[in-house]
């Protein structure tokens, strides 16, 4: 079973909802059951939360080794390469946060 803080929105899995939720510190009492077609979407929706949050970590890794080739500035078509792989990054990091923030509003977190 899940069970979801109606406070700050924390996710619990088990039997019974926590005596206290471990993110915000409300009481049991402020814990919900999801249904069972609402706990489907989350476990669904699990795995490709982790890809988006991967995709947005590697994609400001990108960010910050573009920014280290344009600051080497080494050539023009090297600072030109670096500035867009600075810019695709930020798309892609942007991208994926706006997936992520959809799957929230349609309860896949």
């Amino acid at each position: 079973m899940l069970w979801k803080c109606t406070v700050c929105g924390y996710l619990h899995e088990g039997d019974e909802p926590y005596e206290v939720c471990p993110k915000c510190g409300a009481p049991k009492e402020k814990a919900v059951q999801l249904t069972e077609e609402e706990a489907k979407k989350v476990f669904a929706s699990d795995r490709t939360n982790d890809i988006h949050m991967e995709i947005i970590n590697l994609a400001m890794k990108i960010k910050d080794l573009a920014k280290e080739g344009i600051e080497i500035n080494l050539d023009p078509a090297c600072v030109s390469d670096f500035k867009k792989a600075h810019d695709e990054a930020w798309i892609i990091k942007e991208r994926s946060k706006a997936e992520l923030a959809g799957h929230m509003g349609k309860g896949k977190w």
